[in-house]
This record gives structure tokens, sequence and C-alpha cells, in this order.
């Protein structure tokens, strides 16, 4: 399964949105928001296990869909208990604190 990523740096910080291929472009309903997953994540289309790699390296993840958020909790980057779902979409954030 490939996934689109985009990733973000500013000084020594990194942020990697990621999202399933088929969910560019999708808005989701959460509460009282609409989420559009959209340019935030239109990066590359890369192979899931590509993505791992930038995730790892990442200080700040931002991630929907099912095949990169399992990948993830497959990975122990993510668990299970942290991933919310909106609309059935597995949604998860990582955050790393120094």
């Amino acid at each position: 399964m490939k996934v689109w990523v985009k990733v973000y740096r500013s000084g020594n910080t990194t942020l990697v949105a990621a999202c399933d291929e088929n969910l560019l472009g999708k808005k989701l309903r959460f509460r009282n928001t609409i989420l559009e997953i959209g340019e935030f994540y239109h990066g590359e289309l890369v192979e899931v296990e590509e993505a791992l790699k930038l995730i790892e390296e990442a200080d700040t993840a931002n991630l929907f869909g099912r095949a990169i958020v399992e990948a993830c909790i497959e990975k122990g980057i993510v668990s299970e208990e942290g991933v919310l779902e909106i609309e059935g979409i597995p949604h998860a954030q990582i955050y790393s604190i120094y």
C-alpha cells in the first residue's frame, strides 16, 4: 500500500504528515468541525515502509488511515489506545517530548 507523506522541517524539528493514498482530498466531520485531509499531506507517494522510516526519525507526526496507523502500531510507534477514529478512519498524532 502507498501513502502520501509530506515532511516539514523547522530548525532542528521535523514533522511528518502521512495519510493513506485513497484519503487525500477527503473531508471528515469531527464533532462540529470539518477536517480536510488535503494539502498538508500532499507530498510524495511512497510505500508504507519508507513512510515508517521518516516517521521514526520525526519529532512529530500526524497520521490518517488504516494502512499507516496500523503499520505504526505494529512497529510500536503508536499504541492502539492512542488512536482516534473519525468517521471510521484511524487518526493518530505523535509528539516527542524532550
